[in-house]
């Protein structure tokens, strides 16, 4: 006789929560079943629990198997040298200490020299070991400025890593592609369904990657579906029109003049403002060319600098000087190319409108509109009735918007002037923008001139857009300007950043003429207690960093 076995069903729930709730409840007041109060019942308690493990665990089913994933992609790059990978793997391995208070030691911080080293690692094209791709995820994971340069060394394994780990899905996101294989740009039927059906950020990652290749193509792929995009999503794929802008995209700019959302005709009017020879940048030129213009004889009442002459009468007029006539009213038109009609708290309107305006019109047109004057020569016009603040600030705006390098100039003026700022600059955040449409090469002179006449006690921000690593002059004014400071007993964590920037930027053959600065300085009667301490521990540290940096670089560099 065959016996024919019945599946085992898996323990039903309830006698595991009866045990719970016994447990809980104590054998006092409830016992087991089949258990009789008394001194066992404990014992029967735990008895029963170890039983009910065992089949909890005996009765589970086992799951279907899940297909096995891919072979993981090859990666064609040149292995890293070993020095290198042996370098990687301390810089991930160490992390940032508790945070509150400077940091000090003369131990150098690896956590700041992880993007430099990836780099220059990415520069010469090196591909990372496979053992150490968890642990750059979890530190690309951590900081969000390091994914750009950590996902580009780690590769395609990276991503395949990526979508096996849910923790590592921010890498599927930032890079273009990553959720899926990107269609060939001869592969039209894959590219319009995966624009069609694909996920937002799949969708956004095939545009941005589009773009870059084909401009046209990607402008062109956005059209086909713009109506039907909800205004979140139509404003980001705008965004990506910034990559590759060109007189090509003025059409569809324009019509996105007209979009229902505020925020993407805002967009729209700004790209077409970038464009100098576009519409509406010509309308934008009518608009401000009518509020501002050359007036020849000003009276002298007002408190500005000028060349006096004697009028009719005996009245003293100044020379030239540059008229305002804000607008009155924010027209449609205006609107429609992006001027926001409602200022600001604290704004007054017709000023608000005129700086958009001149922000928006061609820099170009004021040559034209003050009698054939330079940028640097209508930047040292006055300006009357106390207009020139909001004038030359939106000159500013346009100057970084258009990436005007001899408007920058202008407006920045030069760097030892006592307010170091230029007529335009008046603050460091717009000095920086100003100082970033300028070479690499003349931006540094700028700045090692505005430390070498005012110290660091503002160039910390101007610091931050100058090329890594520093050129000499930017550099020799730096490590100058520490030494009189440490020098003089100033309060030396107000450096601290400053000496931070210098680990991480300072070139490496710097280090060399920094050893005299080594040791324990005499401290002035008012200096800060301890200052003399910390300078040298600090020189330490930049010292030993420098070093490192070096042998990074020649690790980087070895066949």
């Amino acid at each position: 006789m065959t016996r024919t076995s019945a599946p085992v069903d898996a323990p039903g729930a309830d006698a595991w929560e009866g045990l719970v709730t016994t447990a809980l409840l104590g054998t006092d007041r409830r016992t087991p079943p089949g258990t009789a109060p008394g001194r066992d019942a404990p014992v029967a308690l735990l008895d029963a629990a170890a039983v009910e493990t065992v089949r909890r665990r005996a009765g589970l089913r086992p799951a279907r198997a899940a297909e096995r994933p891919q072979p993981a992609p090859q990666d064609a790059r040149p292995a890293l040298p070993p020095a290198a990978a042996r370098r990687l793997a301390m810089l991930l391995a160490d992390r940032p200490g508790p945070s509150g208070g400077g940091r000090r030691g003369a131990a150098p911080d690896l956590t700041e020299l992880l993007p430099q080293w990836l780099a220059a690692a990415n520069a010469r094209g090196y591909a990372p070991p496979p053992q150490v791709l968890p642990a750059l995820l979890d530190a690309a994971r951590g900081r969000t400025d390091l994914r750009p340069a950590a996902l580009e060394f780690a590769g395609p394994r990276a991503l395949w890593l990526a979508r096996l780990n849910p923790d590592w899905r921010f890498a599927l996101r930032a890079t273009p592609g990553g959720g899926a294989a990107l269609p060939h740009l001869e592969d039209h039927d894959r590219i319009q369904r995966l624009w069609q059906e694909g996920l937002f950020a799949e969708r956004v990652a095939l545009l941005s990657a589009l773009r870059s290749r084909e401009p046209a193509a990607a402008r062109d792929l956005l059209a086909t579906t713009w109506a039907t995009e909800r205004a979140e999503d139509r404003l980001m794929f705008l965004d990506s029109l910034r990559d590759g802008l060109g007189p090509d995209d003025e059409p569809f700019l324009e019509q996105a003049l007209a979009d229902r959302s505020r925020n993407v005709r805002a967009t729209a009017a700004e790209l077409l403002s970038a464009l100098p020879g576009s519409a509406l940048a010509a309308r934008m030129a009518v608009r401000a060319q009518a509020c501002v213009a050359i007036d020849h004889l000003q009276t002298a009442q007002s408190p500005r600098t000028g060349i006096e002459s004697e009028g009719p009468g005996g009245t003293r007029k100044t020379g030239p000087t540059i008229a305002v006539e804000a607008p009155h009213e924010c027209d449609p038109g205006m609107e429609r190319d992006g001027v926001v009609a409602k200022a600001p708290a604290g704004r007054g309107e017709r000023s608000w409108w005129l700086g958009q305006l001149v922000e928006a019109a061609p820099l170009g047109t004021w040559s034209r509109r003050l009698g054939g004057r330079t940028p640097r020569e209508i930047v040292a016009l006055p300006v009357a009735d106390g207009w020139q603040g909001e004038l030359h600030a939106a000159w500013c705006r346009a100057a970084v918007r258009q990436r005007d390098a001899e408007w920058s100039r202008a407006l920045l003026g030069d760097p030892s002037a006592p307010e170091a700022g230029g007529p335009g600059a008046v603050s460091l955040a717009e000095r920086a923008k100003l100082l970033g449409t300028l070479g690499a090469a003349e931006r540094a002179a700028w700045v090692a001139g505005f430390i070498a006449a005012h110290g660091l006690s503002e160039a910390f921000q101007l610091l931050g857009v100058c090329a890594v690593p520093w050129t000499a002059p930017l550099g020799g004014a730096v490590v100058d300007a520490l030494n009189i400071a440490r020098d003089a007993g100033s309060y030396p964590w107000s450096f601290s950043g400053v000496m931070g920037l210098a680990e991480r930027c300072l070139d490496p053959c710097e280090g060399s003429r920094l050893d005299a600065l080594l040791a324990v300085p005499d401290e002035p009667e008012n200096a800060s207690p301890g200052a003399g301490g910390y300078w040298a521990e600090a020189f330490q540290r930049l010292v030993t960093t420098l070093r490192l940096r070096a042998a990074m670089a020649e690790e980087l560099g070895a066949a």
